[in-house]
């Protein structure tokens, strides 16, 4: 009896005592799951304090993951919460499903040898760092340089296909993990499907995939291959012009995401 007395004492005081936490954001949603395309259950004004029960991983919110949901049962971005941390302060939600595949993590977390071709292909072989064709730093197959000389990359210049390959293999699991990050659960796709989407972020940016048209759409549970077929040719541009390689990239793209295939690859990978 004093065991349990005693259990429901710290139990109590838990709860009594749990800590909360400042909104800095103005009218925050709190909605019915970690993502931007649930429902809205309620607001929070800015400076209100939120108590946080635990926390997931969800749709992107200026590149913060992290959902926490809060005594109110509803999730709020934490990119909105000042907890003083840039990570988890509790323990995570056990069973949630977030704003994308990101959340759950069983979307493929690379994409099928088409589209590392396809993407390879478009990009081009380049043995040394040079600028692309909008003056921007690239060696391999796309990888743009984030120091000087590409000091980053761990293989040695000049790089052979087969080097390059592999700095491709490196990179392109990053923009899968950007692009499920912003889908929600609806969202259906084989593997032809997410191998075009990979090169499509890859190319134009997460950035840009995050506010896109096409991400929007798909979340709303709008046809994968009409949306696809419709928003993808809208991105031939580059440095303020159209580009004819950006043209026929997005037909090759296309082409390839509506390429039948019975390999699920997001949510689930199969």
């Amino acid at each position: 009896m004093k065991l349990f007395s005693l259990a429901l004492f710290a139990a109590l005081s838990a709860t009594s005592f749990a800590k909360t936490y400042p909104v800095t954001g103005n009218a925050v949603n709190c909605r019915s799951g970690p993502g931007t395309s649930y429902s809205v259950k309620k607001s929070y004004k800015k400076g209100q304090s939120v108590s946080i029960s635990c926390q997931t991983s969800g749709t992107s919110v200026s590149g913060n993951n992290i959902w926490d949901k809060t005594s109110d049962g509803c999730y709020v971005a934490d990119h909105y919460v000042k907890t003083g941390v840039n990570g988890y302060v509790t323990t995570k939600c056990s069973g949630s499903s977030g704003g994308g595949g990101g959340s759950s993590g069983s979307y493929c977390k690379k994409i099928n040898t088409a589209g590392v071709n396809l993407v390879a292909q478009w990009e081009g072989f380049v043995a040394r760092p040079k600028p692309d064709p909008i003056g921007l730093p690239t060696v391999g197959y796309g990888h743009l340089c984030q120091k000087k000389n590409c000091a980053e990359v761990k293989y040695k210049f000049p790089l052979s296909k087969t080097t390059a390959k592999q700095l491709l293999s490196d990179d392109l699991p990053k923009y899968t993990k950007c692009l499920a990050g912003y889908l929600n659960s609806k969202v259906k796709l084989n593997d032809n499907q997410l191998a075009a989407l990979t090169s499509w972020t890859f190319n134009v940016g997460c950035g840009n995939v995050k506010t896109s048209t096409l991400v929007k759409r798909l979340n709303k549970g709008e046809s994968p291959n009409a949306v696809a077929g419709q928003e993808l040719p809208k991105w031939r541009m580059a440095g303020g012009r159209v580009m004819q390689g950006l043209v026929n990239r997005r037909k090759a793209e296309i082409k390839l995401f509506k390429t039948a295939s019975s390999k699920q690859a997001y949510p689930k990978c199969q």
